[in-house]
């Protein structure tokens, strides 16, 4: 599984760590993604890693629950 976001692409970066004598060592900076479920525009609900930029942003839609849906499916 690459460590990359469903929604906007977000992937690991890579830089530096800096120590106080200021030695360089490489480093990753990896996104902080989170595993959601989210109803996709075609309606069909699926698990995708989402970072939380994306999710804070309302760029996710969650599925409503199941209850809800089967009370809207009696009306």
């Amino acid at each position: 599984m690459s460590k990359q976001c469903d929604i906007c692409g977000k992937k690991p970066q890579v830089g530096n760590n800096v120590s106080h004598a200021n030695n360089k060592s490489k480093r990753r900076f990896e996104p902080n993604l989170q595993s959601v479920r989210a109803q996709l525009d075609s309606g069909q609900v699926k698990k995708i890693s989402v970072c939380t930029r994306c999710l804070r942003s309302g760029k996710v839609t969650k599925p409503s629950s199941r209850k809800v849906q089967a009370e809207q499916a009696a009306q």
